[in-house]
Parts: C-alpha cells; structure tokens; sequence
C-alpha cells in the first residue's frame, strides 16, 4: 500500500508539530537520526557527456549553498545529471526529426499497402529521463514547488538584535517644556 513519504523530522518541528508528538520527542529523534557528511565530490570519470558534467557543477553549487550537499547523495546527484543529459539529447532528436515517424503497413507478400503513424522512441526516452530528472529535483528542493514544501529552520537573530539595542548609546529624555543647560 502507497502512503504518503513521511516528513523529515526537522520539518514536523519547523512547522510546529502538526501530529502533536511533543516537540521534545521530536528532538530526541532528530539528535538520534544518522548525519551524513557534507560535501559532495567532484563529477564522476564515467561520466562523459559534457551537458551532464555541467549539470553536475550547477546542481553540485546549489546545492552546497542551500545546505543540502551530502555525500552519501552523490549517486542520485550522478543520475539526475546523466538523465538530464539523456532528456536533452532526446529532445534535440525530437526536434529535428518530430514528434511521430512513418511505419511502412506491409501485407503478407511483403509489399507496403500503407503507412501507420506512430510517436518517434524519442518520446519514450525523454518522458522518462525527464520524470528522473524531475523526481530528484522535487527531493532536493530544486523546484519551485519543492522549495516551498521544503521547510528549514531560520537562524534565530532576535538574542543577536537585542545585545546590539541594550549596547547602544543610551540618550537622555528630557520632559517637554524643560531645556539642558
């Protein structure tokens, strides 16, 4: 049975526990689960295609500025990047060639009676690379809709605000209608 993924435990804590689980058992799952280590390697040798080799550079970016670049990710990083490449090199086909190519209809005495349409592989290929290439955007935040979905904690600077207000130089009131001599 298909059930909804369930959420991250950082994101049922940011959003204020939905399930009313107790923030504190929340957090105690949270410091439980295993932490990857950070950084993500440089592209693969194997990978070839130069279209991928950049994709990975550009994903590898951002993803290291949105805090997400985990090593253990670097496989589904890799295959995202060779789909991408993949969908691209169906679509330029598509667009030279079309969207559907002409099958010869041939009778028993093989001779052709007539033509069937029918959709090009190419289609195949790029609906299904670029399915790939959307499911690794969507679990990384790389899409607009997933970005929303996507829920990190923001850096509390209300302690940082408050020690620059109290540290400030402090001026005298005066009540009105009096002056400083």
């Amino acid at each position: 049975m298909k059930g909804r993924k369930p959420k991250p435990i950082a994101r049922q804590i940011a959003e204020g526990d939905p399930r009313r689980h107790g923030k504190k058992q929340l957090q105690e799952k949270l410091a439980k689960e295993p932490k990857a280590a950070r950084g993500l390697p440089d592209c693969p040798d194997h990978v070839a295609d130069e279209r991928a080799v950049r994709a990975w550079d550009f994903w590898r970016e951002e993803l290291q500025e949105m805090g997400l670049d985990s090593r253990p990710d670097a496989m589904m990083l890799e295959g995202a990047c060779v789909n991408y490449a993949r969908a691209v090199q169906a679509d330029l086909i598509l667009a030279k060639h079309g969207l559907v190519i002409a099958q010869p209809i041939v009778n028993a005495k093989k001779e052709q009676i007539g033509l069937k349409m029918k959709n090009h592989p190419a289609v195949a290929v790029s609906n299904a690379a670029w399915k790939q290439v959307r499911a690794f955007c969507s679990e990384f935040g790389l899409s607009p809709v997933s970005r929303t979905r996507l829920a990190l904690e923001k850096k509390d600077d209300s302690a940082e605000e408050l020690m620059k207000l109290l540290n400030r130089p402090r001026t005298a009131k005066t009540p009105p209608g009096t002056s400083i001599q």
